[in-house]
């Protein structure tokens, strides 16, 4: 009689949950080391102000107003206003004065403030759940010289922040895992949903979503406003959170999460009872099984959708141009991720845990994993130009530099995919070699890694585990057994696991890439959370050169083309003094031949990038032909200003030109 090893030990060993904890460990330190960098800023911006900027007033105000072109989420402390010797004199509660499509926030003002030059830094969280800041002056009075030291933490950054980022991540890998976990098991390898290390990861992945958004929830409050832990109990600020898109997100995945737990519990119920007796059913039950199977692929891809619209509802996708096309294909773009890199999870555990996996279940992954990456490419190339906007983007910006970084690990990923498709072609070999040659030893299963498991020879038999002594009484003898009897059982299962080379080969590429995907999250993360390409081209233009701090008032030139008839010439502009505080600007503008141009529209703007101060519009006023001034501008900080000018020469034909210079 030909000896037969045994079946591998029940998948409740507790080594199952080794891998899937190692790689949310690993993520979790992968979120922690990118979400250090400083918050970016985004696509909501000061559109206007009361006081505006630069005024001067005869008496103080009562309160100072901000108008934004998009909804933002701001705290108590959102607004600070400064006297010139840098205390605050506003009294830090914000006032909510939105009204229909006006996006209006304020806060008042102490009374009997003397003359002086006042500075108003902000903070905020645009309605794609980015950072954005600013800074600028008014004076009572007369201007008068002023010293501020604006807020060194920035809305989204600190301690908060890195917590933040690192729900935020988490929340990406718990969706990917259940998505991707749950698709595994109806689309390649149905006997999987009894398979109890594939229930731990999809329900792992379940919670870890739900910690997380809940998470996100909580640290919203202190995550827009004042950075504090203590403020995530704050329940009038978790009332304000609930009332903004993002909130609203949040609590829409929660619910759908609901309905998940629910799929969760018929696949892993209902549906893996019949898949286990599957081999035994009547024609009646396998068509209710089907009808089963068919009702969880429909009803989980509505909840994967409606969870993947959460993200696509109130981040990149939401803002922006073409929202339509946008938020379907970042649905789209979430489920093909989840489906690939969390079905590349589920096989990994398969592999490690449950060598008996068919080969023809490693084959219809391989086949939807190509699926994936094509609806990938279509919906990746499409957010990158509406996001980018053009090729110079792709260098020049954080998000361009991070999407580069994100196709590379893509194209490592195909890469090590190609190889694990060569190993899976192997294992179809092997399998169709065993046919031929031991024909009585293939199972029902059509499996070969239990056959080739006798082939190492352990000598042990159902006999032997027969022959086994008595549970003695001594307690200590019983612990002893009890381990041996562990670590022959751990020993068998790694011998049916590591049986089949191809197996063990395919194993390792597996591994390979779920590492790799592991870092494509984490970039993927920090993307979501950078400022789009296309933006900052729009903010900030190519980066001009800049000129040293002059001991005299700034004079540069800058040569403009608008590209239509008489668009060519250079303006010359004077700063004077070129320091911190006032100013009196002149701009000259000349044509191509030196003569002077009257231009019919000529607008100057200010910004301090390095503390996200600006833009600062200035208005001049035409003082001669050709020659435009402006009085009193106000230049709160120093450090290293970027002018844009902004010309028109006919009413189709206007172009910006910009460059930097140091301000002391």
């Amino acid at each position: 009689m030909t000896a037969t090893a045994p079946a591998p030990p029940p998948f409740g060993v507790r080594a199952t949950a080794s891998l899937p904890r190692l790689a949310l460990v690993l993520a979790a330190l992968l979120a922690a080391l990118f979400t250090a960098a400083a918050p970016a800023t985004a696509h909501a911006a000061l559109t206007a102000s009361d006081p505006k900027d630069g005024a001067v007033v005869a008496t103080a105000p009562a309160q100072v107003t901000l108008s934004f072109s998009e909804e933002v989420a701001m705290g108590d402390d959102s607004i600070r206003v400064m006297d010139p010797q840098g205390k605050r004199v506003d009294t830090g509660e914000l006032r909510n004065m939105c009204s229909g499509s006006v996006i209006r926030y304020g806060t008042a003002l102490h009374s009997g403030l003397p003359d002086g030059t006042y500075t108003v830094a902000w903070q905020a969280v645009s309605a794609d759940s980015h950072p954005v800041s600013g800074a600028f002056t008014f004076s009572v009075g007369a201007p008068s010289a002023t010293s501020v030291s604006l807020p060194t933490q920035k809305v989204g950054g600190g301690p908060v922040g890195i917590a933040y980022g690192i729900a935020r991540y988490a929340a990406y890998a718990g969706f990917t895992v259940l998505v991707g976990g749950s698709a595994f098991i109806l689309l390649c390898w149905r006997r999987g949903s009894g398979v109890r290390p594939l229930q731990k990861l999809v329900v792992r992945g379940w919670v870890t979503l739900t910690a997380a958004t809940l998470a996100m929830l909580v640290l919203r409050t202190p995550y827009t406003g004042s950075g504090k832990f203590a403020d995530a109990f704050d329940l009038d600020g978790l009332q304000a959170v609930l009332e903004t898109k993002t909130g609203a997100s949040f609590i829409s995945r929660l619910l759908l999460l609901g309905a998940a737990a629910l799929f969760i519990a018929v696949l892993f119920g209902a549906y893996a009872r019949r898949q286990k007796n599957a081999g035994e059913q009547s024609p009646e039950q396998a068509k209710d099984s089907s009808d089963l199977a068919f009702g969880l692929g429909i009803g989980g891809t509505v909840v994967a959708a409606g969870i993947a619209a959460t993200w696509a509802l109130a981040e990149h996708a939401s803002t922006g141009i073409q929202t339509g096309i946008a938020m379907p294909a970042d649905i789209l773009h979430l489920l093909a991720v989840a489906t690939w890199l969390g079905g590349l999870t589920a096989l990994l555990v398969a592999l490690h845990k449950a060598p008996d996996i068919e080969r023809e279940a490693v084959q219809r992954f391989s086949r939807v994993a190509f699926i994936s990456v094509l609806v990938l490419a279509v919906t990746g190339v499409y957010q990158s130009w509406r996001q980018l906007g053009s090729w110079s983007a792709l260098t020049g910006t954080s998000y361009g530099r991070l999407l580069l970084i994100k196709v590379a690990l893509v194209a490592v990923l195909v890469g090590i995919a190609f190889v694990s498709r060569k190993w899976t072609a192997r294992l179809a070999d092997v399998a169709a070699k065993d046919r031929a040659e031991e024909p009585a030893a293939v199972g029902a299963g059509g499996d070969v890694s239990r056959e080739t498991a006798t082939a190492g020879g352990t000598g042990t038999t159902a006999g032997d585990a027969a022959a086994e002594p008595a549970e003695p009484t001594d307690p200590k003898r019983a612990a002893q057994l009890a381990r041996q009897r562990a670590a022959r059982e751990k020993a068998l299962e790694n011998q049916v696991r590591d049986a089949d080379p191809g197996r063990s080969g395919l194993r390792r590429s597996v591994l390979a890439e779920a590492a790799v995907a592991v870092v494509l999250l984490a970039v993927t993360t920090v993307l979501t959370s950078t400022e789009p390409g296309r933006a900052v081209e729009q903010e900030a233009g190519r980066s001009p050169a800049s000129t040293a701090v002059p001991n005299r008032p700034i004079k540069i030139t800058l040569p403009y083309d608008t590209g239509g008839q008489n668009g060519k010439g250079t303006v010359r502009l004077e700063l004077d003094p070129g320091r911190v505080g006032a100013n009196t600007l002149h701009l000259w503008a000349d044509g191509a031949d030196g003569q002077p141009v009257d231009l019919p529209e000529v607008k100057i703007s200010f910004t301090l990038p390095a503390k996200e101060i600006g833009p600062l519009p200035v208005a001049p006023d035409r003082d001669a032909p050709g020659h435009w001034t402006a009085s009193g501008v106000q230049l709160p900080l120093a450090g290293e200003w970027r002018i844009d000018v902004t010309v028109r020469t006919s009413d189709i034909d206007q172009t910006t030109v910009q460059k930097n210079v140091k301000i002391g």
